[in-house]
């Protein structure tokens, strides 16, 4: 039995910090499962099926990755697949103090499934995807904040 995870996220768009914590996951576990959460109240800059051949992109070659897209509870997709951890990436204090709350709400709903917190490396601490779509938005470069190799303006709306 593999040893799986759901790394869970609107990733709009997928960034090179969401690959740093996707890769070292992969460290910990057989095969992580990239779960879109799809939100009915929310427009996204990309749409869903962008976001994903955006992260295929970021993963290719990269075994024991998966993606999906999900409009449910992360910890019903997470009963539905058979998986027992969740993984989340925290880039400061802020985001810890979110993601701890989250991961106690998911606790209580699931104790079955665990949520494991690792924080971003320091070299992509700075990067999220709200700044990658101001400065999409804005004509500049992103490809210093992306997977190497993703060149976002193809998938620009």
């Amino acid at each position: 039995m593999k040893n799986k995870a759901l790394f869970p996220g609107s990733f709009d768009p997928f960034t090179a910090g969401h690959l740093n914590i996707l890769k070292r996951a992969m460290t910990m576990f057989d095969e992580v499962v990239v779960a879109i959460g799809i939100n009915i109240d929310k427009k996204g800059y990309f749409p869903t099926d962008k976001r994903i051949e955006i992260i295929r992109q970021a993963t290719e070659g990269l075994e024991g990755v998966s993606i999906l897209k999900y409009d449910s509870l992360t910890v019903d997709i997470c009963r539905d697949l058979g998986i027992r951890h969740i993984v989340r990436g925290v880039r400061n204090m802020i985001d810890f103090e979110t993601e701890r709350s989250i991961a106690d709400a998911n606790r209580r709903l699931a104790p079955e499934i665990d949520t494991i917190i690792i924080p971003t490396a320091q070299e992509y601490a700075h990067i999220s995807s709200t700044a990658v779509r101001d400065i999409l938005k804005h004509g500049g470069d992103t490809s210093m904040f992306i997977p190497e190799g993703v060149d976002l303006n193809l998938y620009r709306i």
